[in-house]
């Protein structure tokens, strides 16, 4: 897996529009891994997407963070899974949640991926988020194969 691009995410909005941006790319089987500490922007980024792909379908919902329930499945065409894995102790958790199928049908958002171990998919996109001193700016790093290269220069920036 090779970096392809760092973006700096001068604000929220900035973020926001990443994931929008994200919606118009992701399809069926592509799975990013969502890294970085607390308060970095995965989940607004995952949000963004998720609320993007929605009003496609004319759905407006809300988006809330999977932290409790592990996992919120958005239906979608095709489905969205948005994954929190932080209260994750075992990859065998991965597969009781039914993750490993879905990597292949449908579009997964997985934060906390470090839980995978060797289960994380060779064709998924990292995007490494990282937070200013102050909270306010952000960067994302990608990091993914050559097909991902290819694809990210359609949004920009990549």
């Amino acid at each position: 897996m090779a970096q392809i691009a760092t973006l700096d995410l001068p604000d929220a909005d900035a973020t926001q529009h990443l994931g929008e941006s994200f919606a118009d790319l992701v399809t069926a089987g592509d799975v990013l891994m969502l890294e970085g500490p607390i308060g970095a922007g995965k989940t607004h980024f995952a949000r963004s997407l998720i609320q993007a792909r929605l009003a496609r379908l004319d759905r407006h919902e809300d988006v809330p963070s999977p932290t409790f329930t592990l996992v919120q499945i958005y239906d979608a065409e095709p489905e969205i899974w948005h994954a929190d894995l932080y209260r994750l102790t075992h990859p065998d958790e991965v597969v009781e949640l039914g993750l490993e199928a879905a990597f292949e049908t449908a579009i997964c958002l997985i934060e906390w991926p470090d839980r995978l171990a060797g289960l994380a998919p060779a064709t998924a996109l990292t995007l490494r988020f990282e937070q200013s001193r102050d909270g306010a700016a952000r960067r994302v790093t990608l990091s993914g194969g050559p097909e991902w290269a290819l694809r990210l220069a359609r949004i920009g920036g990549a």
